[in-house]
């Protein structure tokens, strides 16, 4: 399976932000919208970064309570791996391994097409998983 597969199914709808907005009101954001991470661009839709629970766990650790005063542009991770359409399931586990984040901002020349979420990738692995383990069941009983 691919990633467009993925979107194809969950949809590429992609909540975004701008690089001034607060982390306090980020933090808000984040939690109103009942996701993990969000994606930060910046002029002309290109992303600038991404903000997750973790960016703000960091800053907090760090600074204080002085962390959520600041833009997220301080805490962002502005160095975003991202992955493209053609990527397999396979390959987007490896690169959330190995990056050990949890979300994968999908990009087609240049331009934000969609997120990927590192429970969008197991339950695709796991649907992949039981129609193996189906097909081997009805070789088998044939």
């Amino acid at each position: 399976m691919t990633v467009k597969q993925i979107l194809d199914q969950k949809g590429r709808d992609v909540v975004t932000v701008s690089p001034s907005m607060g982390t306090e009101e980020a933090v808000r954001f984040l939690a109103e919208n009942k996701i993990g991470a969000v994606v930060v661009t910046g002029p002309g839709g290109r992303i600038a970064g991404i903000l997750s629970e973790r960016d703000i766990v960091r800053a907090v650790a760090t600074k204080g309570a002085k962390a959520l005063t600041a833009p997220i542009s301080a805490i962002m991770t502005s160095k975003v791996t991202t992955c493209g359409q053609s990527h397999s399931v396979n390959q987007v586990m490896e690169l959330m391994t190995n990056g050990r984040f949890r979300h994968l901002p999908v990009e087609e020349d240049g331009k934000l097409v969609g997120i990927i979420s590192i429970g969008d990738v197991v339950r695709r692995r796991i649907e992949d998983v039981e129609r193996e383990a189906a097909e081997i069941k009805a070789y088998i009983a044939s």
